[in-house]
């Protein structure tokens, strides 16, 4: 499963606690997390390990931060290999979370079973829904953070992507998205 969404949406949250969930089932769960590499100093953080405390520490699940070095996309250039090298490991559910992004940095959308767009109550309107992109790779749209005082706001951003999606040429015969 790829992950991917603007940063603060809850990508790293939403995936401890999945893969928390998975693991509690029997499964052996890989996380392949991306952060952005510094422009200025190549440097990268690779902080989301240390925001996974619970799922870090679990003996079913492995977690690995890489930083993007200037690849473009929101994945590394050894993402896909990666992912081949868990599975041959015998990890059964991959996930990948990548970095913070935008309308074009989908390339993860091509390597992975189903393409997640996790985004905050506040993510924009229907505009945004509806230009070509990010969007349009989504297998999956998730409204993250729908609680408390952003319920309303949710259920009404989930109903602008449910009318945007209509308008987005389909992928497959087979699946439609889901908001």
């Amino acid at each position: 499963l790829g992950l991917s969404g603007p940063p603060g949406a809850g990508k790293s949250t939403f995936i401890e606690c999945f893969g928390k969930m998975l693991t509690e089932r029997k499964h052996k769960v890989s996380v392949l997390a991306v952060d952005p590499s510094s422009s200025t100093s190549g440097g990268s953080l690779l902080g989301d390990k240390t925001r996974m405390t619970e799922l870090s520490r679990d003996m079913n699940a492995y977690i690995r931060p890489s930083p993007t070095s200037g690849t473009l996309g929101g994945v590394t250039r050894t993402t896909n290999e990666a992912i081949l090298l868990c599975e041959g490991g015998g990890y059964d559910v991959v996930l990948v979370e990548t970095v913070g992004v935008g309308q074009s940095e989908f390339a993860v959308a091509d390597m992975v079973d189903m393409f997640i767009l996790l985004l905050p109550p506040a993510g924009g309107d229907e505009l945004q829904g509806i230009k070509r992109g990010i969007i349009e790779m989504a297998d999956l749209v998730a409204i993250n953070k729908a609680d408390g005082d952003l319920v309303v706001p949710a259920r009404r951003i989930q109903a602008e992507y449910l009318s945007a999606m209509k308008l987005l040429r389909k992928r497959s015969k087979v699946w439609r998205p889901k908001v």
